[in-house]
């Protein structure tokens, strides 16, 4: 039995560290671990031109510094070619981010229509620029636990189509389906997957009652689902690599009548990856999932530096204070098997 690990410093490709207090508040649980993180732009405005993603990376480094923001710009039916190209030209812009609107946190000047990117993706196929997919349809008739599934029909295989050589990840994956689709897929087609797609299933959300800190969108399927995305994880596939999809929300946000979804993973992440594959059996799998395979799909050179897990428990906290409020971590409360060596 493997007692202590040590892998490459990994990266987070798809972390929330939203912005104002809340960044403040967590930014640090993300630098304190992974060397690169790949900062949604789901913000309120968005960020959706390269001068709004160079003043966040900048509002980022200035609250946690220690690691590199990758940023990401948010597609929009009227994004420009033009102004996307520069960005990521200019080293500002690592991908760009397509919600269909709608479909998630502030993502209601998302994409109304696939259709209208089309002159965007043509341009970021030709310049090599990744791009990131939140998976799931918006249409009401759609069942929730099957909108990602229709997703994959309905809109990424066209795109995959359409643009053959655009690099595309399919963030947060949560399905049996999703995790065969990507397996299947060209070499261009990667996902990230999360802790608690990992260890939760529906179940999660109604234990005991109505829980809306195991709320989070794409929101969570059932076991067999469950049990396809740790196989995917575990598998050594390089197509699949660690994103927390980490999203903080105050508490009094989260436990209101309308609650938000999102789920803040990022203080202890690491120690939930590596209960996972520990308990699969497939710990020598970990640093490959966690610190090589994002690296090599973005064409990114791997970190040169360490962390070292060791078998120990370590306590979650209920709450983690913010400037104005508190948000509840990923395992609140409960102690994990596994902690960090500082």
């Amino acid at each position: 039995m493997t007692d202590r690990l040590t892998i490459r410093r990994p990266d987070d490709w798809h972390v929330h560290l939203r912005d104002g207090a809340m960044l403040r508040g967590v930014a640090r649980f993300t630098a304190r671990r992974f060397a690169r993180a790949i900062v949604m732009p789901n913000l309120q405005p968005p960020v959706t031109t390269t001068a709004a993603a160079a003043a966040y990376r900048d509002r980022i480094l200035a609250a946690a510094d220690g690691f590199q923001p990758l940023m990401t710009c948010y597609l929009t039916d009227h994004t420009d070619p033009d102004d996307l190209a520069a960005g990521h030209a200019d080293g500002v812009f690592t991908a760009a981010k397509l919600y269909p609107a709608g479909a998630t946190t502030n993502s209601a000047s998302g994409v109304t229509d696939v259709a209208k990117l089309a002159p965007v993706l043509d341009r970021m196929q030709a310049i090599g620029m990744p791009l990131l997919v939140h998976g799931e349809v918006t249409d009401p008739a759609i069942d929730i636990f099957d909108r990602e599934a229709a997703f994959l029909t309905r809109v990424l295989t066209g795109i995959l189509r359409d643009f053959p050589a655009l690099k595309i990840v399919l963030e947060h994956i949560t399905t049996a389906d999703a995790a065969q689709f990507v397996a299947d897929g060209p070499a261009t087609l990667a996902a990230t997957i999360t802790p608690q797609h990992l260890l939760l299933d529906r179940n999660a959300l109604f234990e005991g009652g109505l829980r809306p800190h195991a709320y989070c969108l794409p929101v969570l399927k059932r076991e067999r689902h469950r049990r396809a995305v740790v196989d995917a994880a575990i598998s050594g596939s390089p197509k699949f690599f660690l994103g927390t999809d980490s999203a903080p929300h105050g508490v009094r946000r989260k436990e209101a009548a309308c609650g938000c979804a999102g789920i803040f993973n990022a203080p202890f992440a690491l120690e939930s990856y590596a209960t996972v594959f520990d308990r699969e059996g497939a710990l020598d799998r970990l640093e490959g999932f966690a610190s090589e395979h994002g690296a090599r799909f973005y064409g990114l050179p791997l970190n040169e530096g360490t962390v070292t897990l060791e078998r120990a428990p370590v306590l979650v906290p209920e709450r983690i204070a913010t400037e104005d409020d508190a948000v509840v971590p990923f395992h609140a409360g409960e102690t994990l098997g596994w902690r960090v060596v500082d």
